[in-house]
Protein backbone atom coordinates (compact mmCIF):
# COMPACT_ATOMS: atom_id res chain seq x y z
CA UNK A 1 0.00 0.00 0.00
CA UNK A 2 3.05 2.24 0.65
CA UNK A 3 6.17 2.51 1.67
CA UNK A 4 6.42 -0.18 4.11
CA UNK A 5 7.55 -0.11 7.21
CA UNK A 6 10.36 -1.89 9.31
CA UNK A 7 9.60 -1.21 13.44
CA UNK A 8 9.83 -3.60 16.66
CA UNK A 9 8.80 -6.93 15.84
CA UNK A 10 5.35 -8.68 16.93
CA UNK A 11 4.02 -12.00 17.79
CA UNK A 12 1.61 -13.18 15.35
CA UNK A 13 0.20 -16.77 14.87
CA UNK A 14 1.73 -19.46 13.25
CA UNK A 15 2.33 -19.13 9.53
CA UNK A 16 -0.72 -20.55 7.43
CA UNK A 17 0.74 -24.12 5.20
CA UNK A 18 -0.25 -22.38 1.91
CA UNK A 19 -3.26 -24.79 1.25
CA UNK A 20 -5.63 -21.66 2.09
CA UNK A 21 -3.96 -18.40 -0.25
CA UNK A 22 -7.29 -16.13 1.19
CA UNK A 23 -5.65 -17.37 4.79
CA UNK A 24 -2.05 -17.07 3.34
CA UNK A 25 -2.70 -13.69 2.37
CA UNK A 26 -4.41 -12.19 5.04
CA UNK A 27 -1.69 -13.55 7.62
CA UNK A 28 1.25 -11.71 5.45
CA UNK A 29 -1.19 -8.33 5.12
CA UNK A 30 -0.49 -8.55 8.95
CA UNK A 31 2.98 -9.36 8.93
CA UNK A 32 4.05 -7.18 6.21
CA UNK A 33 7.18 -9.06 5.52
CA UNK A 34 9.63 -7.45 2.73
CA UNK A 35 8.76 -9.00 -0.69
CA UNK A 36 11.15 -11.13 -2.12
CA UNK A 37 12.60 -8.81 -5.29
CA UNK A 38 12.53 -11.38 -7.86
CA UNK A 39 9.12 -12.49 -7.41
CA UNK A 40 7.60 -9.11 -7.42
CA UNK A 41 9.42 -8.25 -10.82
CA UNK A 42 8.34 -11.45 -12.20
CA UNK A 43 4.60 -10.98 -10.96
CA UNK A 44 4.21 -7.11 -12.22
CA UNK A 45 5.37 -8.51 -15.41
CA UNK A 46 2.94 -11.02 -15.81
CA UNK A 47 -0.04 -8.35 -14.64
CA UNK A 48 1.19 -5.83 -17.17
CA UNK A 49 0.86 -9.06 -19.55
CA UNK A 50 -2.82 -9.60 -18.78
CA UNK A 51 -3.84 -5.87 -18.63
CA UNK A 52 -2.08 -5.19 -21.78
CA UNK A 53 -4.16 -8.37 -23.73
CA UNK A 54 -7.08 -6.48 -22.03
CA UNK A 55 -6.29 -2.98 -23.22
CA UNK A 56 -6.45 -2.30 -19.36
CA UNK A 57 -4.81 1.35 -18.92
CA UNK A 58 -2.80 0.59 -15.39
CA UNK A 59 -0.11 3.04 -13.88
CA UNK A 60 2.54 2.23 -10.90
CA UNK A 61 1.25 4.30 -7.72
CA UNK A 62 1.82 4.69 -4.41
CA UNK A 63 5.26 2.77 -2.97
CA UNK A 64 5.54 1.13 -6.16
CA UNK A 65 5.92 4.35 -8.17
CA UNK A 66 7.81 5.93 -5.66
CA UNK A 67 10.65 3.47 -5.76
CA UNK A 68 9.89 3.04 -10.22
CA UNK A 69 10.73 6.98 -10.23
CA UNK A 70 12.84 7.94 -7.16
CA UNK A 71 15.64 4.82 -7.33
CA UNK A 72 14.29 3.04 -10.50
CA UNK A 73 14.01 -0.33 -8.49
CA UNK A 74 11.24 -1.81 -6.46
CA UNK A 75 11.76 -0.92 -2.86
CA UNK A 76 13.36 -3.51 -0.86
CA UNK A 77 11.50 -3.18 2.38
CA UNK A 78 7.95 -2.59 0.49
CA UNK A 79 5.40 -5.64 0.65
CA UNK A 80 2.81 -5.23 -2.32
CA UNK A 81 2.63 -3.72 -5.62
CA UNK A 82 0.32 -0.89 -6.09
CA UNK A 83 -1.77 -0.21 -9.21
CA UNK A 84 -4.43 1.91 -10.34
CA UNK A 85 -6.39 2.52 -13.21
CA UNK A 86 -9.30 5.73 -13.39
CA UNK A 87 -13.16 4.17 -14.24
CA UNK A 88 -14.33 5.82 -16.45
CA UNK A 89 -10.85 7.21 -18.00
CA UNK A 90 -9.04 5.78 -20.52
CA UNK A 91 -11.94 3.18 -21.66
CA UNK A 92 -12.16 1.65 -18.17
CA UNK A 93 -15.64 0.53 -16.91
CA UNK A 94 -16.80 -1.05 -13.40
CA UNK A 95 -18.14 -3.96 -15.87
CA UNK A 96 -14.34 -4.87 -17.15
CA UNK A 97 -13.19 -5.37 -14.15
CA UNK A 98 -14.66 -9.21 -13.37
CA UNK A 99 -13.07 -10.03 -16.78
CA UNK A 100 -9.68 -8.92 -15.82
CA UNK A 101 -10.01 -10.70 -12.21
CA UNK A 102 -10.88 -14.11 -14.09
CA UNK A 103 -7.82 -13.92 -16.13
CA UNK A 104 -5.59 -13.56 -13.14
CA UNK A 105 -7.34 -16.39 -11.64
CA UNK A 106 -6.44 -18.53 -14.94
CA UNK A 107 -2.84 -17.47 -14.24
CA UNK A 108 -2.90 -19.03 -11.21
CA UNK A 109 -3.62 -16.46 -8.99
CA UNK A 110 -5.94 -15.88 -5.71
CA UNK A 111 -8.11 -12.94 -6.18
CA UNK A 112 -10.41 -10.98 -4.23
CA UNK A 113 -12.58 -7.99 -5.69
CA UNK A 114 -14.46 -5.90 -2.93
CA UNK A 115 -16.97 -2.94 -3.99
CA UNK A 116 -16.48 0.45 -2.23
CA UNK A 117 -17.97 4.16 -2.85
CA UNK A 118 -15.02 5.74 -3.50
CA UNK A 119 -13.33 2.45 -5.74
CA UNK A 120 -13.68 -0.82 -6.48
CA UNK A 121 -10.48 -2.58 -4.58
CA UNK A 122 -9.27 -5.85 -6.61
CA UNK A 123 -6.74 -7.72 -4.20
CA UNK A 124 -4.29 -10.48 -6.51
CA UNK A 125 -2.13 -12.88 -4.62
CA UNK A 126 0.13 -15.20 -6.12
CA UNK A 127 4.91 -16.28 -5.16
CA UNK A 128 3.59 -14.74 -1.65
CA UNK A 129 3.19 -11.12 -3.09
CA UNK A 130 0.15 -9.08 -2.97
CA UNK A 131 -1.09 -6.74 -6.09
CA UNK A 132 -3.40 -4.29 -5.00
CA UNK A 133 -5.21 -3.11 -8.00
CA UNK A 134 -7.55 -0.19 -7.41
CA UNK A 135 -10.35 1.16 -9.59
CA UNK A 136 -10.73 4.60 -8.61
CA UNK A 137 -14.14 6.15 -9.44
CA UNK A 138 -13.52 10.28 -9.71
CA UNK A 139 -15.89 12.54 -7.19
CA UNK A 140 -16.02 16.20 -7.51
CA UNK A 141 -13.02 16.11 -9.86
CA UNK A 142 -10.77 13.72 -7.26
CA UNK A 143 -9.76 10.41 -6.49
CA UNK A 144 -8.82 9.57 -2.98
CA UNK A 145 -5.14 7.39 -2.20
CA UNK A 146 -4.72 5.57 1.03
CA UNK A 147 -5.37 7.09 3.51
CA UNK A 148 -7.87 9.57 2.53
CA UNK A 149 -5.40 11.87 0.49
CA UNK A 150 -7.88 13.16 -2.45
CA UNK A 151 -5.72 13.77 -5.59
CA UNK A 152 -6.68 15.75 -8.52
CA UNK A 153 -8.06 13.64 -11.13
CA UNK A 154 -6.02 15.56 -13.30
CA UNK A 155 -2.98 13.88 -13.05
CA UNK A 156 -4.65 10.94 -14.11
CA UNK A 157 -5.50 12.43 -17.91
CA UNK A 158 -2.59 12.20 -19.59
CA UNK A 159 -0.32 9.53 -18.03
CA UNK A 160 3.32 9.67 -18.65
CA UNK A 161 5.53 6.72 -19.84
CA UNK A 162 8.15 5.63 -17.82
CA UNK A 163 11.39 2.53 -18.53
CA UNK A 164 11.46 0.63 -15.27
CA UNK A 165 12.59 -3.14 -15.66
CA UNK A 166 13.46 -3.42 -19.20
CA UNK A 167 9.45 -2.19 -19.85
CA UNK A 168 7.59 0.51 -20.33
CA UNK A 169 4.62 1.67 -17.13
CA UNK A 170 2.48 5.23 -16.84
CA UNK A 171 2.45 6.80 -14.30
CA UNK A 172 0.61 9.97 -13.15
CA UNK A 173 1.55 13.02 -14.87
CA UNK A 174 3.45 15.30 -13.45
CA UNK A 175 4.68 12.75 -11.40
CA UNK A 176 6.93 14.85 -9.18
CA UNK A 177 3.58 16.84 -8.08
CA UNK A 178 1.79 13.24 -7.71
CA UNK A 179 4.35 11.87 -5.19
CA UNK A 180 5.17 15.59 -3.29
CA UNK A 181 1.22 15.47 -2.44
CA UNK A 182 1.36 11.96 -0.88
CA UNK A 183 4.27 11.22 0.75
CA UNK A 184 5.53 15.73 1.27
CA UNK A 185 8.09 17.32 -0.32
CA UNK A 186 10.77 15.30 1.13
CA UNK A 187 9.86 11.66 -0.95
CA UNK A 188 13.07 11.96 -2.88
CA UNK A 189 14.96 10.81 0.64
CA UNK A 190 13.96 6.90 1.22
CA UNK A 191 12.92 6.51 4.85
CA UNK A 192 12.05 3.03 6.14
CA UNK A 193 10.13 4.16 8.99
CA UNK A 194 8.91 7.63 9.58
CA UNK A 195 7.32 8.59 5.65
CA UNK A 196 3.96 7.91 7.60
CA UNK A 197 4.31 10.83 9.23
CA UNK A 198 5.06 12.74 6.37
CA UNK A 199 1.50 11.41 4.47
CA UNK A 200 -0.73 12.48 6.72
CA UNK A 201 1.29 16.21 7.53
CA UNK A 202 1.03 16.39 3.77
CA UNK A 203 -2.87 15.10 3.88
CA UNK A 204 -5.01 18.65 2.96
CA UNK A 205 -7.03 19.67 5.65
CA UNK A 206 -10.85 19.03 5.46
CA UNK A 207 -13.15 15.72 4.47
CA UNK A 208 -12.17 13.65 1.58
CA UNK A 209 -14.82 14.04 -1.08
CA UNK A 210 -17.25 11.18 -1.02
CA UNK A 211 -17.11 10.71 2.32
CA UNK A 212 -19.27 12.01 5.27
CA UNK A 213 -18.87 15.73 5.96
CA UNK A 214 -18.33 16.97 9.65
CA UNK A 215 -21.61 17.38 10.82
CA UNK A 216 -22.99 13.89 9.62
CA UNK A 217 -19.96 12.64 11.88
CA UNK A 218 -20.86 14.16 14.31
CA UNK A 219 -24.66 13.31 14.47
CA UNK A 220 -23.29 9.57 13.65
CA UNK A 221 -21.32 9.42 16.98
CA UNK A 222 -23.95 11.58 18.56
CA UNK A 223 -27.20 9.56 17.67
CA UNK A 224 -26.01 5.98 15.98
CA UNK A 225 -23.26 4.63 18.40
CA UNK A 226 -22.82 1.70 16.00
CA UNK A 227 -21.15 3.93 13.28
CA UNK A 228 -18.69 5.05 15.83
CA UNK A 229 -15.56 3.20 17.16
CA UNK A 230 -13.87 3.85 20.54
CA UNK A 231 -10.28 3.88 21.13
CA UNK A 232 -9.40 3.88 24.85
CA UNK A 233 -6.03 5.71 25.14
CA UNK A 234 -3.76 4.90 27.78
CA UNK A 235 -0.11 6.29 28.87
CA UNK A 236 2.82 4.22 29.42
CA UNK A 237 1.76 3.51 32.97
CA UNK A 238 -1.46 1.79 32.03
CA UNK A 239 -3.53 4.86 32.89
CA UNK A 240 -6.35 6.78 31.33
CA UNK A 241 -5.47 10.07 28.90
CA UNK A 242 -8.11 12.47 28.85
CA UNK A 243 -7.63 15.06 26.20
CA UNK A 244 -5.54 12.75 24.13
CA UNK A 245 -6.48 13.85 20.39
CA UNK A 246 -6.92 10.91 17.83
CA UNK A 247 -6.67 11.91 14.66
CA UNK A 248 -8.10 9.44 11.58
CA UNK A 249 -6.88 10.42 8.61
CA UNK A 250 -9.19 11.87 5.65
CA UNK A 251 -11.89 11.31 9.04
CA UNK A 252 -11.27 14.04 11.16
CA UNK A 253 -10.00 13.90 14.87
CA UNK A 254 -11.58 13.75 18.23
CA UNK A 255 -10.39 14.03 21.81
CA UNK A 256 -10.47 11.58 24.31
CA UNK A 257 -13.08 12.14 27.98
CA UNK A 258 -11.95 11.93 31.12
CA UNK A 259 -11.80 8.22 31.18
CA UNK A 260 -9.74 8.71 28.40
CA UNK A 261 -12.00 7.11 25.61
CA UNK A 262 -12.43 8.81 22.43
CA UNK A 263 -15.23 8.20 19.39
CA UNK A 264 -14.64 8.37 16.02
CA UNK A 265 -17.14 7.95 12.86
CA UNK A 266 -16.31 4.91 10.87
CA UNK A 267 -17.83 4.94 7.76
CA UNK A 268 -17.08 0.70 7.57
CA UNK A 269 -14.83 -2.08 8.42
CA UNK A 270 -11.51 -1.36 6.75
CA UNK A 271 -7.91 0.00 7.52
CA UNK A 272 -7.23 2.87 8.56
CA UNK A 273 -4.47 5.65 9.39
CA UNK A 274 -4.71 6.96 12.46
CA UNK A 275 -2.58 9.87 14.79
CA UNK A 276 -2.28 9.96 18.66
CA UNK A 277 -1.08 12.78 20.35
CA UNK A 278 -0.93 13.35 23.88
CA UNK A 279 2.01 15.26 26.11
CA UNK A 280 5.06 14.27 25.55
CA UNK A 281 4.24 11.35 23.44
CA UNK A 282 2.94 11.18 19.48
CA UNK A 283 2.81 8.30 17.14
CA UNK A 284 1.27 7.85 13.92
CA UNK A 285 -0.67 4.36 13.44
CA UNK A 286 -0.38 4.04 9.64
CA UNK A 287 -2.40 0.61 9.00
CA UNK A 288 -5.12 -0.43 11.09
CA UNK A 289 -7.75 -2.38 11.42
CA UNK A 290 -11.15 -0.82 12.26
CA UNK A 291 -15.05 -1.71 12.65
CA UNK A 292 -17.41 0.46 13.47
CA UNK A 293 -19.35 -0.17 16.90
CA UNK A 294 -15.56 -1.83 18.21
CA UNK A 295 -13.69 -0.81 21.22
CA UNK A 296 -9.89 -0.59 21.15
CA UNK A 297 -7.11 -0.18 23.22
CA UNK A 298 -4.07 1.96 22.38
CA UNK A 299 -1.07 1.65 24.59
CA UNK A 300 2.46 3.69 23.33
CA UNK A 301 5.73 1.87 23.39
CA UNK A 302 8.74 4.54 24.68
CA UNK A 303 10.57 5.90 22.05
CA UNK A 304 8.28 4.98 19.11
CA UNK A 305 6.21 7.03 17.13
CA UNK A 306 5.65 5.26 13.94
CA UNK A 307 6.18 1.89 12.50
CA UNK A 308 3.87 -0.64 14.57
CA UNK A 309 1.25 -1.71 12.34
CA UNK A 310 -2.58 -3.61 13.28
CA UNK A 311 -1.30 -3.38 17.12
CA UNK A 312 -5.16 -2.54 17.86
CA UNK A 313 -7.43 -5.53 18.63
CA UNK A 314 -11.16 -5.39 19.21
CA UNK A 315 -11.88 -5.52 22.88
CA UNK A 316 -14.53 -8.46 23.60
CA UNK A 317 -17.90 -7.57 22.96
Amino acid sequence: MSETPGGPPRRHAAEPDGSDPAALMRYLERTIPPMDLGDAERLLREAKSIFDAHEITFFLRQGTCLGAVRDGALIPWDDDLDLGSIIGRHGLTADRIEPVAAAFRANDCHVEVAHEGLYTSVRIFKYRIRIDWQCYRVLQGTIAHYPGVPFPARLFDELSELPFLDQTYLVPSPVEEYLELKYGADWVTPKQVGYEKDVLDAMPEGTVPGRAGRLRRFLSVRLRPRTAARLVVLDVAGQPVPGARVRVAGLGESRADRRGVARFYLPGADDYALEISMSHHEEVLYEEALEPGKTYTYRPQPGVSAGRYYVLQPEPD
